[in-house]
C-alpha cells in the first residue's frame, strides 16, 4: 500500500500552548467534523449566513396577496392553524405536509390574517390531540383572565423605523459592560417595561461609564421568577416588558447614545414546558432533544448532532441579529454543552478532562458554526462564553483550532471572592492565589473579568457587600453615622472591584446596581413572598439622595472606570508582579506605564515601603488613583501633590518609597 505523503494540518492552537500537543488528534477530529457538518449543511448554499434563514421561511409571513404559514413537525400526523381569525375552528385550516417534515397552509387575502390576532397550531399524533405555539412565532401573550399563553400575529403595518445608522459598523473595545435585567430594572414594586429602561435607565449606564447593555430574560419564559433562563419560545422577545417593537425603541436608542446591546442567549438547555414551548412539539421526545434532561436544571437538552436543529438554533442567532440589531451574545452554560456530564462536580485540572468521550464534540461544533455565523452577518459582532471549565482554545479563531468566541467570562474570579469572604478573614487571604486566580488565564484568549454578576445577587447567595456588611447595612450606610463594619465593607468593595478590573480581563462586567452596593439580593415575586415585587426591583434612590454612603460607591465606580478609559487599563496585558508580602498583606504590580500597589491588611499602614519599578525605571512619579479619596467616603490618606523620586537602591533595584494606608489601593505614574 502506498503511503500517503500528504502534510497533517497544523493548528496554531498547538504553537499557542505546546501543552495541548499530545491532543493533536483530538483538536483535529473536531476540525474534520466542523468541515463535514459545515459541508452537509450548506450544500448548493455560499455561506452560513445564507443557511441560517429558518425565521424567513417558517412560521406565519405575509405574502404579496395573502399569509403563509410554515412549521416543521417531523413526528406530527397532521397540523390545523387555529385562532382568532376563524373562531378556533379545528377542522377549517389544515396544513399541507410538503417533505421533510415541512408543513404549509397559504391563506390568500391580505384579510385572512390581522396584526394582532392570537393563534396556534392544533398537532394531531396517533391518537392524540394538542395545541402548540408556533416555533417560530415572534410574539407570544398571556390571557389575563385564562393565564394561558397563544402565539400573536405580529406584522404591524407600520415597521420599526432604525435611525442606528452605525449598527454593524463599528467596534467597542474595550467593553464595560452592565448586566441588566428589564424587569426589576425600575423602583417601583412592578414589571419594567422596555421603553422605561430606554428612557430612564439607559443614561443611568451611560452616566455610570459603561458602553455596553448585557440583557437577560429576553428569550420568551413564561416563569418570570426563572430570570429568563427557563425557555419556552425562542423567536418571541419576552411579553413581560412590552412588544416588539418596544424592544427595537430600547436597542435603536442605545445604539444612539453609542452602545452595544448584547443578548443573554440560551441555547444550552430549553423549557420542558408542553403547552407553552418547543418541548413535544410534533409529539414525539426526539424533534429537538436528547433522551435525558439536565440532572440539575430539569430542562431538555438540544440534540446539537441533528442538522435540523442546528437549523433551528442558527436561523435564531440571526434572527436576533438581523431583525433586532443585537451587538452579540453571551452564551449561556457554555459548559453544560461542552461535556456529557454537563461539568457538573469535575475539576478541570488535566488537559485530558476537555479531550476524552465525555466531551461533547458535537456541542463543540455547534458552537464552531454559530460562532462562524455570527461575525459572518455582523463582523463586529461580540460572543461571550460562559464556561467555567477553561476549555482550551474556546477564544481562538476557528481557523487556529478554536472555538471562535471572541471572550471568556472570568468564572473562577468571584467564586474566588466569595470563598475568600465566606471562609477566611481578611488578615489570612493569601496573596499568592490572588495573583494566581486573577492573572492565569489561557493564552491568547480573551477574558470579561467580574467580581459578581446576576448569581451572586440572588436570594440563596449575596453579594460581596452584603457578605462583608450584613445586617449593619440596613443601620450603618447614612454618612452621618460612623461603624467599623461598613467602613470594612467599603474599603474592600472598592479594592476588590479595582483590582479585578486591572487584572481579571480585556473586558469588565457588572451587573445593576451592584457597582452602588445594593443591599438586598434579589427574589422575585412567589407564593413564599407574597408575590411580592420589593426585592425584584433596584432601589437607584439610595445612591442618589445624597445622604447615603451608597453613593461615595457609585462615585468610586464612575470614577474607577474614568481611570480604566483614561489610561487603556483593559487594553494593556502582562501585568508584572512587582512585589507580594503575604504576612504584610501587600500586593504590587506594574501594567502598562502605571504601577498599582494594594494594601490588604486590616490596620498596618506601612510608611516607607520599598515600590520596585520595575522596567518603567527612575524619575519622578505621582500618585494619579486611590481608593481612599474622601470623594469616595475614604479617609484621604494618599496625596495627588507629592512627588516620589525613583532612583536606584543598592541591592534592592530601582524604586521609590510611599506611605501605603490600610485597606488601600494606589496607582502610581512616572511625572
Amino acid at each position: 500500500m502506498k503511503r500517503s505523503t500528504e502534510k497533517q494540518p497544523q493548528y496554531k492552537i498547538l504553537s499557542i500552548d505546546p501543552w495541548l500537543k499530545p491532543y493533536y488528534n483530538d483538536i483535529s477530529l473536531r476540525m474534520q467534523r466542523h468541515a463535514d457538518t459545515r459541508r452537509a449543511l450548506l450544500g448548493d448554499r455560499a455561506d452560513l449566513a445564507s443557511f441560517a434563514n429558518g425565521y424567513l421561511y417558517y412560521g406565519i409571513s405575509r405574502t404579496e396577496d395573502g399569509w403563509v404559514y410554515r412549521e416543521w413537525a417531523p413526528g406530527a400526523d397532521a397540523l390545523h392553524l387555529i385562532g382568532d381569525f376563524n373562531g378556533w375552528n379545528r377542522e377549517s385550516h389544515p396544513l399541507k405536509k410538503l417533505g421533510n417534515g415541512d408543513w404549509e397552509i397559504v391563506l390568500p387575502g391580505e384579510d385572512q390574517l390581522m396584526h394582532g390576532q392570537r393563534v396556534k397550531v392544533q398537532v394531531t399524533k396517533g391518537s392524540e390531540t394538542f395545541d402548540r405555539i408556533p416555533l417560530y412565532i415572534r410574539r407570544v401573550v398571556k390571557d389575563p383572565e385564562t393565564n394561558e399563553f397563544a402565539g400573536q400575529v405580529w406584522a404591524p403595518h407600520r415597521p420599526f423605523r432604525w435611525t442606528d445608522g452605525g449598527y454593524g459598523k463599528r467596534k467597542l473595545n474595550p467593553l464595560f459592560i452592565y448586566e441588566a435585567h428589564i424587569g426589576m430594572a425600575q423602583e417601583d414594586e412592578q414589571v419594567g417595561t422596555y421603553r422605561e429602561f430606554a428612557d430612564r435607565i439607559l443614561d443611568r449606564v451611560q452616566e455610570a461609564g459603561y458602553n455596553t447593555i448585557q440583557l437577560m430574560a429576553i428569550l420568551e419564559h413564561p416563569y418570570y421568577a426563572s430570570f429568563g433562563y427557563q425557555v419556552t419560545n425562542f423567536f418571541a422577545a419576552s411579553s413581560w416588558y412590552g412588544n416588539p417593537e418596544d424592544l427595537k425603541y430600547l436597542i435603536n436608542t442605545a445604539h444612539e447614545m453609542g452602545m452595544f446591546v448584547l443578548l443573554d442567549i440560551v441555547h444550552s438547555h430549553a423549557s420542558k414546558n408542553t403547552i407553552e414551548g418547543i418541548n413535544r412539539f410534533d409529539g414525539t421526545d426526539n424533534q429537538f432533544f436528547m433522551k435525558k434532561d439536565h440532572p440539575a436544571w430539569d430542562t431538555k437538552l438540544f440534540n446539537y448532532a441533528k442538522h435540523e436543529v442546528i437549523h433551528f438554533l442558527l436561523s435564531n442567532l440571526k434572527f436576533w441579529l438581523q431583525e433586532y440589531h443585537f451587538d452579540g451574545f453571551r452564551f449561556d452554560g457554555v459548559t453544560s454543552m461542552l461535556y456529557h456530564d454537563h461539568g457538573l462536580g469535575a475539576d478541570f485540572l488535566r488537559y485530558d478532562r476537555y479531550f476524552s468521550l465525555n466531551t461533547n464534540v458535537e456541542a463543540v461544533t455547534y458552537l464552531q458554526l454559530a460562532n462562524e455565523l455570527i461575525h459572518a452577518v455582523n463582523p463586529f459582532a461580540v460572543t461571550i462564553a460562559e464556561d467555567m471549565s477553561g476549555m482550551p482554545g474556546m477564544c481562538l479563531p476557528i481557523r487556529y483550532g478554536g472555538i471562535g468566541f471572541d471572550y471568556r467570562l472570568s468564572m473562577g474570579v468571584p467564586d474566588f471572592w466569595i470563598r475568600a469572604l465566606k471562609d477566611r478573614s481578611d488578615e489570612d487571604w493569601d496573596m499568592q492565589k490572588m495573583w494566581y486566580e486573577l492573572t492565569t488565564r489561557r493564552p491568547e484568549e480573551k477574558n470579561i473579568g467580574y467580581c459578581e454578576s446576576h448569581d451572586q445577587a440572588l436570594v440563596g447567595d449575596k453579594t460581596l457587600i452584603f457578605r462583608m456588611a450584613d445586617r449593619e447595612m440596613y443601620d450603618g450606610m447614612d454618612k452621618a453615622h460612623h461603624s467599623v463594619i461598613i467602613d470594612r465593607a467599603m474599603a474592600l468593595h472598592k479594592m476588590i472591584r479595582f483590582i479585578t478590573m486591572a487584572l481579571a480581563g480585556e473586558g469588565y462586567l457588572n451587573f445593576m446596581g451592584n457597582e452602588f452596593g445594593h443591599p438586598e439580593w434579589i427574589d422575585f415575586p412567589r407564593e413564599g413572598n407574597g408575590w411580592s415585587y420589593k426585592y425584584a426591583r433596584r432601589q437607584w434612590s439610595l445612591s442618589d439622595n445624597g445622604f447615603l454612603k451608597y453613593q461615595w460607591l457609585r462615585d468610586f465606580d464612575r470614577a474607577m472606570l474614568k481611570f480604566a478609559r483614561k489610561y487603556r487599563v483593559l487594553s494593556k496585558r502582562g501585568a508584572v508582579n512587582l512585589w507580594i508580602d503575604q504576612e504584610k498583606k501587600l500586593l504590587a504590580f506594574s501594567k502598562g506605564d502605571l504601577i498599582y500597589a494594594f494594601n490588604f491588611h486590616p490596620t498596618e499602614s506601612p510608611t516607607n515601603f520599598f515600590l520596585p519599578t520595575h522596567t518603567l525605571g527612575p524619575g519622578e512619579y505621582r500618585a494619579v488613583f486611590t481608593t481612599d479619596d474622601e470623594a469616595f467616603g475614604g479617609e484621604g490618606r494618599v496625596s495627588a501633590d507629592y512627588v516620589y523620586e525613583a532612583k536606584d537602591h543598592a541591592g534592592r533595584g530601582e524604586g521609590f518609597h510611599v506611605y501605603l494606608p490600610s485597606r488601600t489601593a494606589v496607582v502610581f505614574r512616572k511625572a
